[in-house]
């Protein structure tokens, strides 16, 4: 995705008939034009919705607003005027800080906010050496210092006495980031460790459950929400499954033990903690419907969005 308005027809939700038109006076903000802040200001503009998206260093979009927590470059007060629902994507600085928090704190308290998300990361809940998890377990620690340093973002948000929902995400897959176009350029390792299993979301199941949550009544939204796919799953199936819509072959099939020594840190981190999350709150009690609910089907979209051809397929 290049732009925040390039976004195919299929991801339009009000043609779907899946939610309700947004109110004449809505207003999003946006902390953070990473991929999922992008194709959420996307959806919102083509339902005729204002949207407002921080940028570390000026683009000279109209709908875009300088935001630097690192050299203190800060949007006005009056740029932001009339923002009712606040979205901060932004991942928590060195020391565990917020840098939302720690720059525009105040300021955001001047503003007429109905709805406040915080994206956060399934990584709170650390290890529970692969068994079922939900937004009633608390966290198992010790944790990574990055899922720490998140549990402690999503507590500072907790305490400023906002409408807020914090949103725990996994893995984040959809067009430009997955397994495809590296197996269609002969890369990508096929890993797998013996009970191991990933979760993951579609960023269109991101977009799609956020804009529900804004539909919902206030007192129906839950004050923490994971939002994950039905099935966890190896990372070896995720590569397998795209190497089937390529037809091409995998790579060299590799146990995690025989590569374990030449991961670095981070890397090996990921490997280290294994959890099924429940999807039943948002799925179930919110009766919000994945538009993908595997790794299939969010693949097989990608596959179609992005024009790779099977040559298999061809006639």
């Amino acid at each position: 995705m290049n732009t925040s308005t390039d976004v195919p027809a299929e991801l339009n939700f009000v043609k779907a008939g899946l939610l309700e038109p947004l109110p004449a006076d809505f207003q999003l903000l946006i902390i953070g034009g990473g991929y999922s802040g992008k194709r959420l200001a996307a959806e919102v503009q083509r339902r005729g919705g204002k949207v407002l998206i921080t940028k570390r260093q000026n683009q000279n979009a109209d709908f875009q607003l300088l935001f630097n927590s690192e050299t203190g470059e800060l949007p006005p007060l009056e740029a932001l005027a009339g923002t009712t629902h606040l979205l901060s994507t932004a991942p928590p600085e060195l020391g565990g800080t917020d840098p939302c928090l720690r720059c525009l704190g105040p300021l955001l308290q001047e503003l007429p906010l109905r709805w406040v998300g915080y994206l956060s990361s399934t990584g709170v809940y650390g290890d529970s050496q692969g068994r079922w998890v939900d937004e009633q377990t608390a966290p198992n620690e010790p944790l990574q210092a990055r899922s720490a340093a998140r549990l402690a973002c999503e507590r500072a948000w907790a305490d400023q006495g906002l409408p807020l929902q914090i949103f725990r995400l996994p893995g984040i897959y959809g067009p430009g980031r997955n397994p495809l176009a590296a197996l269609s350029r002969g890369l990508g390792r096929l890993v797998h460790k013996p009970g191991q299993v990933f979760g993951r979301i579609h960023v269109d199941d991101i977009v799609g459950a956020l804009l529900h949550c804004i539909a919902l009544a206030p007192a129906q939204r839950p004050a923490l929400l994971n939002v994950i796919d039905n099935l966890p799953a190896p990372s070896s199936n995720t590569w397998s499954y795209a190497a089937h819509l390529l037809g091409c072959e995998l790579p060299a099939f590799q146990s995690y033990a025989s590569i374990e020594a030449e991961l670095s840190p981070m890397a090996k981190s990921f490997w280290q903690e294994n959890r099924r999350v429940s999807n039943q709150l948002l799925c179930v009690e919110l009766a919000y419907q994945l538009r993908y609910p595997t790794y299939r089907e969010g693949l097989r979209a990608c596959f179609n969005e992005e024009g790779f051809l099977n040559p298999h397929q061809q006639d």
